[in-house]
């Protein structure tokens, strides 16, 4: 995980390693710009006298979570094929969560109250037939999706020097997947013949056996209607298997094969003719958010999800939203990887929160009035969502706690940490770390290599580096 650099002018420079920034720190050399992502500003150089390196700033789109990763690129040529090699490093890896679904429960219930209120003024005309939407509208929880996204690069060309975008664009290549000798397609041919379809086979089934629900295994393609009756090679009759069952199940039909299972065969059948809706709600915004990258004015590579999986397995990596970022486009090769034989690599994780509500009436299930919000979103200096540091000397609650805070007027504030929620914290206990921005930040942990242990929490954000402390804690005063 790489520090963010910024000049004196806040213009940015080359990420560097943590031991060069301590060093910077130290020496008095840079002052603290930002706690999350941690960024420090040189106090004596300018960008024109440094010299920069191409960087590459890549997304894999999802529903519920985008994937991001920041690259830097070198680019050789093959003597003997003409052929160019292009070599990235990671140096840094982002998970951003969106809300999608909480803005589609909100408009959901704000919908229901609006028609109670209305369904009393029968004199009242309809005005559903006099709304028209713009070329290119999309419902709010989609468009979330796409301002989020393209918020966040902006942030990171802000912060560092990047040159170029990456974005899996297309998530499954239908073409490819009726007919892989389509014109055009020549990425289609031979090794990654059969990419799309597992992908998307996967994806629709959950990545386990439909047959016994075995998960971290081996998965094969299977016909739910047997070939040798009749059966198509449609995406709708195909399903994906462990090998055990693939066999057991053989050219039976699959009511004969699950019979003492009802439950199961009806799920079966029923998914299958059941759309993605995940998958619904990517396609729904991949142009919309490849036109606004295109008004960056950097030049941004696409790829299909297909050959963003063949550079996973080829280069052996994990299966993260961070790491298929890193694999999106052309990628030969992944230097330093994993970092300095490091078994987990720190990832930020950040979780679009919002910035409050407008509405300042909490209402019951039935829509009446239980309780009200302070008009101020401010007390005491801060405002909730802030990124505090409160260190209790003495009582119950006594001790240091990090995290995002939910203000009262009252003074007794409650801490949201990585740990859990810490209540009745008075104000003057608190520090102010960081502003709210709309979101929330903590650090999680990946696994290196196929052999090494899954996801799971680590520090919280703004003591993710604690060999900074010193540092940052001199620099503030």
């Amino acid at each position: 995980m790489h520090i963010l650099v910024l000049d004196k002018r806040k213009k940015p420079l080359m990420p560097c390693h943590p031991a060069r920034a301590r060093e910077l720190l130290r020496e008095g050399r840079a002052r603290v710009h930002r706690m999350v992502p941690f960024t420090i500003r040189l106090v004596d150089r300018l960008r024109a006298d440094s010299v920069l390196q191409p960087l590459r700033l890549k997304l894999d789109p999802g529903s519920k979570t985008t994937g991001l990763a920041l690259v830097r690129e070198k680019e050789t040529v093959d003597v003997s094929t003409c052929e160019v090699l292009r070599a990235i490093t990671i140096l840094m890896l982002l998970e951003l969560k969106h809300r999608g679904q909480a803005i589609r429960d909100a408009l959901t219930s704000r919908r229901a109250f609006r028609r109670r209120r209305r369904g009393k003024l029968r004199y009242r005309p309809a005005r559903f037939n006099n709304r028209t939407k713009p070329e290119g509208w999309l419902a709010p929880s989609l468009q979330h999706r796409v301002d989020t996204v393209l918020a966040w690069v902006n942030k990171l060309m802000r912060w560092t020097p990047v040159t170029a975008l990456s974005q899996e664009l297309v998530r499954f290549d239908t073409q490819a997947m009726q007919n892989p000798e389509i014109s055009g397609a020549e990425y289609q041919q031979g090794t990654l013949a059969g990419y799309e379809v597992r992908e998307y086979l996967l994806e629709k089934w959950g990545r386990e056996c439909v047959y016994c629900g075995a998960e971290n295994t081996p998965l094969e393609i299977d016909h739910i209607h047997p070939r040798s009756k009749g059966g198509g090679d449609r995406v709708s009759n195909l399903t994906i298997a462990c090998r055990d069952c693939n066999q057991a199940k053989n050219n039976r039909p699959l009511e004969q094969f699950l019979a003492k299972h009802p439950e199961r065969v009806r799920k079966i059948l029923a998914q299958a003719k059941a759309p993605l809706k995940d998958a619904a709600a990517v396609n729904s915004t991949r142009w919309a958010l490849f036109q606004r990258l295109k008004a960056t004015n950097l030049p941004v590579e696409v790829a299909s999800g297909g050959r963003t999986k063949w550079n996973r397995h080829r280069l052996h990596v994990l299966k993260e939203h961070c790491l298929d970022a890193a694999c999106v486009g052309h990628v030969d090769a992944i230097e330093n990887w994993p970092l300095q034989g490091a078994t987990q690599q720190p990832v930020l994780s950040i979780k679009a929160t919002g910035r409050g509500s407008y509405q300042r009436t909490r209402l019951t299930m039935h829509g009446f009035p239980r309780g009200y919000l302070t008009r101020s979103k401010n007390a005491f200096g801060f405002q909730t969502g802030d990124m505090v540091k409160a260190v209790v000397t003495k009582g119950k609650k006594a001790g240091i706690y990090l995290g995002r805070v939910a203000i009262r007027a009252s003074g007794s504030f409650n801490i949201q940490t990585v740990t859990g929620l810490v209540q009745g914290i008075h104000h003057r206990f608190c520090t102010l770390i960081q502003r709210a921005d709309g979101y929330g930040y903590s650090w999680t942990q990946i696994a290196s290599t196929q052999g090494d242990a899954g996801m799971g929490q680590a520090t919280p954000a703004a003591l993710s580096l604690p060999d900074l402390k010193a540092e940052v804690s001199r620099a503030n005063g």
